[in-house]
């Protein structure tokens, strides 16, 4: 197959990249040209800015595809641009979205059908914490409106795996390495969930390959904090509230992944894998993610916002 794929070069667009490679397909990658590239000299390069609306999309004009991946798609005016520049030209556009769509992200389980957040406005062009899932939401309406069947949507969780630049997942991995006492959210039993960003990309060319249509959650096993930790070779955590700690200016992206299980956004680590497992999603074990994960991270360089020092700081002031 000849495989489009919108954002390619950074993290989940890579690993889907390369997937998609090792199925013998061919790709090309329509990028802005601003991420560092790594991807391989079999990849065909395509340059456009889909914030230019048709007019940044001039690189597609006369050719046509199998199927177009959208990774890089965040509002409504860029997914607007490219899903109607290539109406009539892919056969499947496959829309990578998010669980950040979900109205009511306190539910347990998470499912595919359970009611989505009042979508953003199609002008609105700035993404926060606020706007994510509303944006995605629109993002999936236009998809869904300009492609029908042929279209499909994939909403994973927090993705983990090598080339995560996020640094949340990495967080976990590298702190681990390190050793010591780990300061560590809640007393263990809160649970945490995530997608290894290859089993994303493998399921991404399946429902491709497949012409599988409809909508996915993709999640992976769901483990408490003491397995998740017991899985990185944690073997002395120090279980903390963090509320205690927010008194000492602990955020929340300082202990990143952490949700707490009674919260408003729990459900969201509780997430229903059960509709994409039976379409052919098949999951890493954890062990392997945190691995993989931590022989790329180790040489990254990522910023976290909780230094040794800092933590080292908060464990001296936290009750054993």
């Amino acid at each position: 197959m000849n495989i489009l794929i919108l954002g390619g070069t950074q993290f989940v667009g890579r690993h889907i990249v390369e997937a998609f490679l090792d199925k013998g397909h061919a790709v090309t990658v329509l990028t802005r040209g601003k991420s560092k590239d790594e991807l391989s000299a079999e990849v065909e390069r395509l340059h456009g800015d889909r914030n230019k609306g048709a007019a940044g999309l001039s690189a597609l004009e006369g050719r046509r595809w199998d199927a177009c991946v959208d990774v890089s798609g965040y509002t409504p005016g860029q997914v607007r641009a490219s899903a109607e520049a290539l109406q009539g030209r892919v056969d499947r556009y496959v829309f990578i979205s998010t669980v950040s769509v979900y109205a009511e992200p306190g539910r347990h389980p998470v499912r595919e059908d359970d009611p989505l957040s009042t979508g953003a406005a199609e002008d609105v062009t700035e993404v926060t914490g606020e706007t994510y899932g509303p944006l995605k939401v629109t993002c999936e309406r236009i998809v869904q409106e300009v492609y029908g069947g042929a279209c499909t949507l994939l909403r994973p969780q927090i993705v983990a795996g090598p080339f995560d630049h996020t640094a949340r997942y990495p967080y976990w991995v590298d702190r681990a390495a390190r050793g010591g006492t780990v300061l560590a959210p809640g007393d263990g039993q809160d649970h945490v969930q995530v997608i290894d960003a290859r089993d994303l990309a493998r399921f991404t060319v399946t429902v491709t390959e497949e012409q599988v249509g409809g909508i996915f959650n993709l999640a992976g096993p769901r483990l408490t904090w003491a397995e998740f930790l017991t899985v990185l070779e944690v073997t002395d955590a120090r279980w903390t509230d963090p509320q205690a700690l927010e008194k000492h200016g602990l955020a929340a992206r300082d202990l990143p992944l952490y949700l707490p299980e009674h919260g408003e956004q729990a459900g969201l680590m509780d997430v229903d894998n059960t509709r994409a497992v039976s379409a052919g999603l098949t999951l890493t074990d954890p062990a392997t993610t945190a691995r993989d994960t931590r022989a790329w991270s180790q040489g990254a360089g990522l910023p976290y916002t909780l230094t040794p020092e800092r933590e080292a700081a908060l464990l001296s002031v936290s009750q054993h």
